[in-house]
C-alpha cells in the first residue's frame, strides 16, 4: 500500500513536466504546493464559443492509486454549464471507473473536459442555462475570480490577465459613457420645443394661406 501514494505522485510529477512541456490549448494548471493529489485548473474561454472571454477555476482531485483510477473533477466559477463545488460525471471522471483508461494524462482529462464544457450534452452536474447566461457568467467570472484568494495564489498571471481585461472594459465602458452624453448633448428638442416649433409652422402655414386669399381676392377686385 505504501507504494502506491509514491506511484500517484511519480507520475504526477511526470504529467506536470510533460504539461509544461506542451500545455493544453485555453488551460493551465497547476497542483497545490502541499498536495500533489489536488490540482487546479483554468478553463480560459476559447474564441467563438458561448465562454468567450470567460476565466473558469476548476480542481482535479486524485485518488492514491492514480492512475490505475481516475480523479474526481469539479468546477468552482460559476459558469452556466456545471453546478458549482460538484462532482462532474464524466468518463474521464471517478463517475466512470470501468471507462477509465489508466494511459490517460493530466493533458487528457483536461482535453476532454474541454471538449465536454463547449459541447451541449447533459450529464450529471451539470445544468440548463440560456446561451445569453452563459455570456453573462463570462464576464462576471473575471471579478469572481479575482476574490478567490487560492485563484490568485496559484494563477498570478492569469490574475494579471483578468485585471488587463478589467481595465479594457473599464476604458471601453469609460468611452461608451462619453459617447453617450455627446449624443444626448445634441439630442432631439424636448416635446415643448417640438410642441412650439409645430404651433409656429401652423401659424405660417395659417399666415400663407390668408395671405394668397387676400391677394386673390384683391386682385379679382382690380379685374371687376
Amino acid at each position: 500500500m505504501s507504494r502506491k501514494p509514491n506511484s500517484a505522485t511519480s507520475r504526477l510529477k511526470q504529467d506536470y513536466l510533460r504539461l509544461k512541456r506542451d500545455p493544453v490549448p485555453y488551460i493551465t494548471a497547476e497542483p497545490l504546493p502541499t498536495n500533489i493529489l489536488e490540482w487546479h485548473y483554468v478553463v480560459c474561454g476559447p474564441e467563438n464559443t458561448l465562454y468567450e472571454g470567460g476565466y473558469y477555476h476548476g480542481k482535479l482531485v486524485f485518488p492514491r492509486e492514480f492512475p490505475f483510477k481516475p480523479p474526481a473533477i469539479y468546477m468552482i466559477t460559476p459558469n452556466g454549464r456545471f453546478k458549482t463545488n460538484k462532482k462532474l460525471c464524466l468518463s474521464i471522471s471517478d463517475f466512470h471507473p470501468d471507462t477509465w483508461n489508466p494511459a490517460w494524462s493530466v493533458s487528457t482529462i483536461l482535453t476532454g473536459l474541454l471538449s465536454f464544457m463547449i459541447e451541449k450534452s447533459p450529464t450529471l452536474g451539470s445544468i440548463e442555462t440560456t446561451d445569453y447566461d452563459k455570456h453573462q457568467y463570462a464576464y462576471q467570472s473575471l471579478e469572481y475570480n479575482l476574490k478567490d484568494k487560492q485563484f490568485c495564489d496559484l494563477f498570478p498571471d492569469t490574475v494579471a490577465s483578468i485585471e488587463a481585461d478589467l481595465e479594457k472594459r473599464s476604458a471601453n465602458q469609460s468611452v461608451n459613457a462619453d459617447s453617450q452624453r455627446n449624443l444626448q448633448a445634441v439630442s432631439p428638442p424636448s416635446n415643448l420645443q417640438a410642441c412650439l416649433t409645430n404651433l409656429c409652422v401652423i401659424i405660417g402655414f395659417a399666415a400663407f394661406a390668408f395671405t394668397v386669399k387676400y391677394v386673390m381676392k384683391t386682385s379679382a377686385y382690380e379685374t371687376e
